[in-house]
């Protein structure tokens, strides 16, 4: 069984929301949206850095996770961070278009339109990872299409 120790839990789990009852990929979302919200953290030159860093320390630490709760476990949510910020790249921080993006990625992460659901059969870390980024990759595309068709939502 693997050792986490208690900053690999807290980081893995997505600032602990894999280890609440109810929906953790949910809760791991809205505190990664929070985290954008954070002044500076919208700007590519801050979010991109931010997510290539957390995909791979995801990729690893979700190979821990696996080790230690079983395949793609609810206790590691660190995927749900990577996917709901790269949902919102280039997405003004205006509360309609972010609300519009959190829930465009929840169906999408929820549903795992095709490639994403096959990416979830990957090995280890890489397949708790791969299927959340396809995801996000998804709803950053719906976006861009949203943006353009609806230019001033508050």
């Amino acid at each position: 069984m693997a050792n986490l120790n208690v900053i690999h839990k807290v980081l893995g789990s997505g600032m602990l929301t894999g280890y609440l009852k109810g929906p953790t990929g949910t809760y791991g979302s809205l505190v990664a949206l929070f985290i954008y919200l954070i002044p500076g953290v919208s700007s590519l030159i801050i979010l991109i850095p931010l997510i290539i860093i957390t995909t791979i320390y995801g990729i690893w630490v979700s190979g821990k996770f696996e080790d230690r709760y079983g395949t793609d476990p609810k206790e590691a949510t660190i995927d749900e961070f990577v996917g709901m910020w790269i949902s919102l790249m280039l997405v003004p921080v205006s509360w309609g278009y972010l609300i519009v993006a959190f829930l465009i990625w929840r169906v999408l992460d929820i549903v795992k339109p095709f490639p994403a659901r096959n990416f979830e059969k990957l090995k280890g870390g890489l397949g708790v990872m791969a299927d959340d980024i396809m995801s996000g990759i998804y709803t950053f595309l719906i976006m861009r299409i949203i943006l353009i068709l609806f230019p001033e939502v508050n």
